[in-house]
């Protein structure tokens, strides 16, 4: 059961990118965007260090020489597969609306007061499908920083969307998200940053809507009778 799985889902990415290589070559009258116009994280640092945002830290030689994390696309979240069926999870090869890659990453650190501030950001292109149609598709996208180890632990852990515009029935459309608010306090002993790793990628499950617990109801409690009593 496992194997059959398996390879429909690879039957899905493999005929959608050759979907991709078919519009690379072909072209799109759709939002295409030029590789020559440059991209929103070109200004994002190269840095390997974490930067000071305060003088008192900036005068600090540690504060100077903290590792920024590196990011990684989590294994398992780098393609995001969206069939005519919205509910089902792996759709045939043929019906496939959208597919969505990550392409490009990028991060910078900032440090202040014993708090490590990341920027990060992720550029991703959601190319139609043989089902490809018009229209506007949910990107979900999950960001999170790990402590990498024989038990992974999750600093924190950020969900964010895009909403993609696709013009025409054959295209392929780049988005960036980018999110300049992941914070948490440096780890002590400092050294332990080196075991952190950012991981980002696409997040279908973190998208559907959180089902409510039952709400627990109250039992009534009934007033003893004069027979009961006795």
């Amino acid at each position: 059961m496992r194997g059959e799985r398996n390879g429909r889902s690879a039957a899905v990415i493999g005929a959608v990118a050759l979907l991709g290589l078919g519009l690379a070559a072909c072209g799109s009258t759709g939002s295409i965007s030029n590789p020559l116009s440059g991209s929103a994280l070109d200004v994002f640092s190269t840095s390997s260090k974490a930067t000071s945002t305060s003088a008192a830290s900036a005068a600090a030689p540690a504060d100077s020489d903290i590792e920024c994390p590196d990011v990684n696309v989590r294994t398992g979240a780098a393609t995001l597969i969206i069939g005519k069926n919205p509910k089902e999870a792996e759709p045939a090869p043929l019906d496939v609306r959208y597919q969505g890659t990550i392409i490009r990453t990028a991060r910078e650190c900032h440090v202040a007061a014993g708090v490590m501030t990341i920027k990060v950001g992720v550029e991703g292109r959601i190319i139609t499908g043989p089902a490809g149609t018009p229209g506007t598709v949910d990107v979900p996208l999950r960001i999170a920083v790990v402590q990498d180890g024989i038990t992974p632990k999750t600093i924190v852990s950020k969900f964010g969307r895009e909403m993609v515009t696709v013009n025409n029935a054959i295209d392929r459309v780049t988005f960036t998200h980018i999110d300049s608010d992941i914070v948490f306090p440096l780890p002590q002993p400092l050294a332990d940053i080196d075991s952190y790793m950012i991981y980002v990628g696409f997040d279908p499950l973190g998208a559907q809507p959180q089902k409510k617990p039952p709400a627990k109801r109250k039992r009534t409690v009934k007033p003893k009778t004069a027979a009961q009593v006795r």
